[in-house]
This record gives structure tokens, sequence and C-alpha cells, in this order.
């Protein structure tokens, strides 16, 4: 049985997940297309969507790292350079096909954060954002990056 803060964490991650399918599951298909952030490069909702399908493996990838006694980030990580090459990878993709590889990437992250202990939460690494933190503190970026976002949404198409 996980502890809990491990359980907490699970109750996060879930919440998140259900928030952000819940929040970009209800546009209609016009939507996608509008500007979300102005840029450059500018990004519409598609682009925020495929930023999320991409994002949160990477995330995940750095976090097990440092759960396993790992550095996490490699130091220079182009947070930009990421992005953008990420973007070109995704640019065929539907907003379909992108909602559900993000629901399954969520459910990655949760069956891995249910195998971890406490003592491997207070490793620490590099998050490419934060620099420096506790595996803790990554696992919860990870909600609170697609939170973010959601709030950027909702506040500029309420």
């Amino acid at each position: 049985m996980a502890s809990e803060r491990v359980e907490s964490l699970i109750g996060k991650l879930e919440k998140g997940g259900l928030k952000t399918q819940e929040i970009l599951g209800s546009l209609a298909a016009g939507e996608w297309s509008r500007i979300l952030y102005d840029g450059p490069p500018a990004w519409n909702v598609r682009d925020l969507l495929a930023h999320l399908v991409s994002a949160e493996p990477r995330l995940l990838q750095i976090a097990q790292d440092v759960a396993a006694g790992g550095a996490g980030a490699p130091l220079g990580f182009d947070l930009d350079a990421f992005n953008a090459e990420e973007q070109m990878r995704f640019m065929n993709t539907s907003p379909e096909e992108l909602l559900s590889a993000l629901a399954k990437t969520r459910q990655l992250t949760l069956a891995w954060v249910r195998t971890l202990e406490d003592s491997q939460l207070e490793r620490r690494g590099r998050h490419p954002a934060l620099g420096e933190v506790t595996l803790e503190v990554m696992i919860t970026a990870i909600y609170g990056h697609q939170l973010l976002h959601m709030r950027d949404l909702k506040a500029k198409f309420p």
C-alpha cells in the first residue's frame, strides 16, 4: 500500500488529469485553432495540447532518473528547442489523437508513482524549469504544469 505522501501525489495527478481532459475534451472543433500564447512562436490551443502530450513523458523520464539515483535533466537542457522539436513532431496529429495520448501518458505516470517509496521522494535532481528540487516537487510539477496551462486557457477563453 502506498504511503500518504504517495497517495496525495496520486490524488493530485488523477484530479488534474481529469480536469484537463474535461476542459480540453469540451472544446468545439473551431476552438483548437484559437491563439492562446502570442509567442514567439505563437501557440494555438491544439499546440498547447501537443505540448502537454510531449512534456509529460519527458518529465516522467527525468523523474524516473532521479528516483533511480540519477541527476535528472541534463545540464544545458534547452526547453525552447525541445518544445519546438516536439511541436514539429506532433504537427499533423489531431486533437482527438492528442487527447487520447495525454490520457495514456497520465496513466503511465500514475502507475509509476504508485511504485514509489517515501525515501525516493526525498531524492534531489535537476528539473528542466525549476532547477534542483526533490522528486516529490518534480511530481507535483507534472500536476501543476497542466493546471497552469488550463488556467491560462480558461482566463483567455472563459
